[in-house]
C-alpha cells in the first residue's frame, strides 16, 4: 500500500490524546461506610470491571475512528504494475481504430461505436485542464496536435470508418512523436483497437519510458468474413467478338460453409453474367465467368458477392480497354528489282494485315521512314533491312521503351555491326557470323507463352521451319534473352526480350525463300499474330487505394491546358495527379489521395485517354484477432511496465483508468470505516450501561 500524500501520516501522533485521557483520570471518588458492606463490594467490583471495558472500547473506537480519518487525508492506494502517481498537468493520446474491421458488430453495437464511447470515458478520467490528442488511421493534420477536452470530443464525434491501415507499431511511433515533444508531467496514450493479427505487431514497439501505454481491445462477436482476394483474366488480350474467362478468387473466412453464393458481373453498369458458387470454411474458390466481348473501348466493370456486415471488401472493381484495332507498322528492305521497290518478302505481311480488321496497318520503306508515326503505334516489323541507321535505332529505341514490341528480321546480307549498335540499346544479343548451313527447328519453348491459346495441346514432333541461312546470335550477360524457337544446331532461330516497358522479338532468319521457309510455314501467322496481340499495353486490372501508385500513359498529345484529371464518372470527384514526363511515357502519380474504391477515368479536356479502377487493400479482410490471452502475453514478452492491458468488463473505463494509474484507491473505504468507528463510540456511550 502507498500513500498519496503521506504527509498527513504524522497526524497519528494525535493518537496520543486519547490514550492520555484514558490513562489519566483524575476524577477522585468520596467513601461512604455502611455497617454491611459485603454485598456493597461485590457489586463496586462487577461495576468497575463494566465501566473498564466499557471505556477500554471506547478508547479503541475513537483510536481507529482518528487512525482512519488520517488515512482518508493521506489517500492510501495499491499500485499496479509498480504506478506512480504523477501530478501537474496531463497529455493523453487516443487512437481510434478506425479500419474497415471496424465494421464488425459487438454485444454492444458496432464496433466502432463502442471505440468512440470508450474515447469519451477516456477523456472523462481527466481534468479540463488536460491535453488531449484524437488519432485514427488517416494520419490526418488536424490530428497531429494536442487539443482541449472539448475540442476532442468533437473531433471524437467526427471520427468514420477510413479505409486506411496502420501497424500497431505505427500508431506508437506516431502518439510518442507527438507526447515527446510535450511539456506536460505525466503523458500518457490509449490503444483502442480489435488488434487485428495484420495489424498487431507489438514486438516492432520501441516503447518510450516517459509514457505510460493502455491497450484497450475490443472484442466482436463474429471474426467470419466472405469477400473478394482478386480477379484476373484467362488472356490478356481484350478483342471484341472473344469470348472471355474472368477468374475470380473468393475467400471464406469463417467456419460457415456457404452453398448457393451469388457472384455477379457489371460492365459498364450493366449485369453480364451471375454465377453461383460453394465456398468450404477457411478455403479459397476460384469461379470462373465466361462473357463475350462485344464492345470497344473502356469497359468499366465490377464484381459482387453478398456478405454482412463487413462490406467493404464484397465488390471488385476493374477497368480494360478493347481496342478497335492494333496500329500495326511494317518497314521494309528496299530492292530496286522488284517492281514494288522492297524485297519479296514484304507481301507476307501486306496479305496477312491489310485487310484484317484487326490491323491498322500502314507500311513504307528503309529509304522513305516516317518516324511521326511510331508515337501512334503498337507493333512494329523491321522486315529485311540492309542496315540500321542511327537515327532509326535512337527511334525504335524510343518507341520500345515506351511500351512498344518490335519483330526484326534481318537481310540476307545486312551491316552487322548497325544491327549490333541498335541490339545493344535495346539488351538483346549480339550477331556475330551468318551461318549458311540446312538445318531445322528443334522445338517449341512453349513455357514462354508466346503460343498460348494456339494449340490444343503441346505438341512434342510438330512439323517446325527450316532455315538455309541464319546468323548466329550470343547472348551477352546483360540481355534477358527468352529463347521461343531453337534450331537442332542449338542456335537460336527466334527469341524474345524484355526492354524497358516494351519487347523485342528477333528472327535469325531473314523472310525471303532462299533463306527460310518460315513466311510459307502454318507456324508464320499465328507468329505474327500473337506478337501483335500481345503488343498492345499491359494496364494493370485496378491499383489499391491508399497507395502512391504510379499510372503509365503514352506520351500523346494533351490539350492546351496540358494538365490530366482522373474524375469518376458522376464527375463528383476530380483529381489533379502530379504528372511527370519520362521517356516516352506520362506517369501520373495520385500521392495516396485516391481513397475510395470505383471505376474511374483518366480525362483530357472533355477526352477520356484512359479508364482505371481503384480497390480496396484486402488486409483488413482477414478479421482473425488476437484473444486477451495472446495480446497479454505479447505485453508480457515484451517486459515493459509501462504497457498495460485493460480488460473488458462491466466495470467503466473511468475506473479501469484510475485503477491502472494510481492503483486502487481506499481513502472511501477509510472514510466508510471513520464514520462506522464514530458510530460505534456513541453507541458504546449511549447504550453500554
Amino acid at each position: 500500500m502507498t500513500f498519496l500524500y503521506p504527509a498527513f501520516l504524522f497526524g497519528l501522533f494525535a493518537l496520543a490524546i486519547p490514550i492520555i485521557i484514558h490513562l489519566f483520570n483524575f476524577r477522585r471518588f468520596k467513601k461512604v461506610y455502611f455497617t454491611n458492606v459485603r454485598f456493597l463490594k461485590e457489586l463496586k467490583q462487577e461495576s468497575e470491571s463494566k465501566s473498564k471495558l466499557k471505556h477500554l472500547l471506547i478508547l479503541i473506537s475513537r483510536l481507529l475512528a482518528l487512525t482512519c480519518l488520517v488515512m482518508v487525508f493521506a489517500q492510501p492506494f495499491i499500485p499496479v504494475n509498480d504506478s506512480r502517481i504523477k501530478t501537474g498537468q496531463k497529455a493523453i493520446s487516443v487512437y481510434i481504430d478506425n479500419s474497415f474491421s471496424m465494421e464488425s458488430v459487438s454485444k454492444n453495437g458496432l464496433l466502432l461505436e463502442v471505440a468512440k464511447n470508450k474515447g469519451r470515458e477516456i477523456a472523462k478520467a481527466f481534468g479540463d485542464a488536460d491535453k488531449f490528442q484524437l488519432l485514427t488511421n488517416d494520419f490526418e493534420g488536424k490530428h497531429q496536435r494536442l487539443v482541449s477536452k472539448e475540442e476532442f470530443l468533437q473531433l471524437l464525434d467526427e471520427c468514420k470508418i477510413s479505409p486506411a491501415f496502420k501497424s500497431t507499431s505505427e500508431i506508437y511511433s506516431r502518439q510518442k512523436d507527438l507526447l515527446v515533444s510535450s511539456d506536460a508531467n505525466d503523458k500518457r496514450n490509449y490503444i483502442i483497437s480489435d488488434f487485428q493479427k495484420n495489424m498487431a505487431d507489438l514486438s516492432s514497439i520501441k516503447t518510450d519510458s516517459s509514457i505510460s501505454t493502455a491497450f484497450v481491445p475490443l472484442v466482436s462477436n463474429n471474426s467470419g468474413n466472405l469477400y473478394i482476394d482478386t480477379c484476373w483474366f484467362d488472356s490478356p488480350v481484350q478483342q471484341s467478338g472473344m469470348i472471355q474467362k474472368l477468374h475470380v478468387s473468393i475467400v471464406n473466412n469463417s467456419t460457415n460453409s456457404i452453398e448457393n453464393g451469388i457472384a455477379k458481373l457489371y460492365i459498364n453498369k450493366k449485369i453480364v453474367s451471375p454465377v453461383t458458387f460453394k465456398a468450404e470454411p477457411e478455403t479459397k474458390t476460384e469461379v470462373v465467368i465466361s462473357y463475350l466481348i462485344k464492345d470497344v473501348g473502356v469497359q468499366q466493370c465490377y464484381v459482387e458477392i453478398e456478405d454482412h456486415p463487413v462490406t467493404f471488401d464484397d465488390k471488385m472493381y476493374f477497368s480494360y480497354e478493347v481496342k478497335k484495332n492494333i496500329p500495326t507498322l511494317v518497314i521494309n528492305g528496299s530492292d530496286p528489282s522488284t517492281s514494288s521497290g522492297t524485297i519479296k518478302s514484304a507481301g507476307y505481311f501486306s496479305s496477312l494485315m491489310k485487310n484484317d480488321s484487326l490491323f491498322n496497318f500502314s507500311e513504307m520503306t528503309e529509304k522513305n521512314i516516317d518516324f511521326s508515326k511510331f508515337a501512334s503505334g503498337d507493333f512494329i516489323i523491321l522486315n529485311g533491312l540492309s542496315t540500321i541507321s542511327s537515327g532509326l535505332s535512337s527511334e525504335v529505341k524510343k518507341f520500345v521503351d515506351n511500351g512498344g514490341t518490335v519483330f526484326i528480321l534481318p537481310a540476307i546480307t545486312s551491316d552487322i555491326v548497325s544491327y549490333n549498335t541498335m541490339f545493344n540499346t535495346l539488351g538483346a544479343g549480339q550477331f556475330t557470323s551468318i551461318d549458311t548451313v540446312n538445318t531445322k527447328a528443334d522445338k517449341i519453348n512453349y513455357a514462354q507463352g508466346l503460343y498460348t491459346g494456339v494449340f490444343e495441346k503441346k505438341q512434342e514432333n510438330i512439323d517446325l521451319p527450316k532455315a538455309f541461312t541464319h546468323y548466329v546470335m550470343s547472348s551477352s550477360t546483360r540481355s534477358n534473352e527468352d529463347v521461343i524457337i531453337r534450331l537442332l544446331n542449338g542456335n537460336t532461330f527466334l527469341s524474345a526480350y524484355e526492354s524497358k516497358a516494351g519487347k523485342v522479338f528477333v528472327c535469325t532468319s531473314p523472310l525471303e525463300d532462299e533463306a527460310s521457309n518460315f513466311a510459307r510455314h502454318a507456324l508464320f501467322v499465328p507468329t505474327v499474330i500473337r506478337m501483335a496481340i500481345n503488343s498492345t499495353p499491359n494496364v494493370p486490372l485496378y491499383f489499391k487505394c491508399g497507395v502512391n501508385e504510379v499510372i503509365s500513359l503514352k506520351n500523346e498529345s494533351t490539350s492546351k491546358e496540358g494538365v490530366l484529371h482522373i474524375t469518376n464518372g458522376s464527375n463528383k470527384m476530380d483529381l489533379i495527379p502530379e504528372m511527370r514526363k519520362q521517356m516516352g511515357l506520362i506517369n501520373l502519380f495520385t500521392q495516396n489521395q485516391l481513397q475510395e474504391a470505383g471505376n474511374y477515368f483518366i480525362k483530357d479536356g472533355t477526352t477520356n485517354l484512359a479508364g482505371i479502377s481503384f480497390n480496396y487493400s484486402r488486409k483488413e479482410s482477414d478479421l482473425t484477432c488476437l484473444s486477451l490471452d495472446e495480446l497479454k502475453n505479447q505485453l508480457l514478452s515484451i517486459g515493459n511496465k509501462n504497457l498495460s492491458f485493460i480488460e473488458p468488463s462491466e466495470k467503466s473505463i473511468s475506473a479501469s483508468i484510475a485503477e491502472l494509474s494510481s492503483g486502487t484507491r481506499l481513502w472511501k473505504v477509510f472514510l466508510i470505516l471513520t464514520l462506522v468507528f464514530l458510530l460505534t463510540e456513541i453507541l458504546l456511550i449511549r447504550f453500554f450501561k
